[in-house]
């Protein structure tokens, strides 16, 4: 699905359904020097049981035109621009790593227009290794080496995914390689510089922080801040997932969403 925000072209995968807008949308976040389609299989499953799915790719990554934004803040306000050139009154957001971020700023902005909240790989505060930082910006490659290996548990690094022969690391890799100049780099320091502890508490509708628990970027004891914070919020922990839960655990993923949403 293809429509305009701030005069520049936006892209949204629907599922491969119609987006319906009659029906309980639900909008999925990415994260950093990502795009939509680490929810295909999550994105697919909601749209074929009744959901209209908007998964987005945010500026500049994607399908979506630039220039990438440089913080949580302007990447939430976008968000909310994106339902109203949707037409969407109401809600839910899926947010996975920064893409939980700007999921939880939007809530607390609009909180009449979000029903139910997901963040998936989330923490209280995302600071990211100064290593990490400096290849993002001079070897962007190695930054996604980084990224990958830290990113994935023991189904990505020693196989193990009931699809056979799929090398997750190595499409998370391509999935980054192909980003645009300096978007990882903006992402990444967008993430470092955003703390949760202003919005946790304005957040007024069902919440669930979905962890992995071989999550070596954002551990789960790092989102217990985060989950006490917010009034009524649910925990679900993936034990063998890391975080990148949705292609790593993609059937658990789904039941926690399902369940959830």
């Amino acid at each position: 699905m293809e429509f305009r925000v701030d005069g520049k072209a936006v892209f949204a995968a629907t599922g491969g359904r119609d987006f319906a807008a009659g029906a309980p949308v639900v909008v999925m976040i990415h994260g950093a020097g990502m795009d939509h389609t680490v929810w295909a299989l999550q994105a697919r499953s909601l749209a074929h049981r009744g959901r209209a799915v908007l998964a987005v790719d945010l500026p500049g990554h994607g399908r979506s035109a630039g220039p990438a934004f440089a913080s949580i803040a302007e990447m939430s306000g976008w968000l909310i621009r994106v339902l109203d050139a949707a037409g969407v009154a109401e809600a839910a957001l899926c947010g996975h790593s920064m893409g939980s971020l700007i999921a939880l700023e939007a809530a607390a902005a609009v909180p009449k227009r979000v029903r139910r909240l997901a963040l998936l790989g989330v923490a209280a505060k995302m600071p990211v290794h100064p290593d990490l930082l400096a290849a993002a910006k001079a070897d962007p490659r190695l930054a996604a080496h980084f990224i990958m290996s830290w990113g994935h548990g023991p189904v990505g690094h020693f196989g193990g995914h009931p699809a056979p022969g799929l090398w997750l690391m190595g499409g998370g890799q391509s999935l980054l390689e192909r980003a645009e100049d300096g978007v990882l780099a903006s992402d990444l320091a967008a993430c470092n510089g955003y703390d949760t502890a202003p919005v946790a508490s304005r957040i007024a509708c069902p919440t669930l922080l979905l962890l992995g628990g071989h999550d070596h970027m954002t551990p789960p004891a790092k989102a217990k801040a985060l989950a006490a914070a917010i009034p009524g919020a649910e925990t679900v922990l993936l034990p063998g997932a890391g975080h990148m839960m949705m292609s790593e655990a993609p059937d658990a993923v789904i039941d926690a969403l399902l369940k959830f949403l």
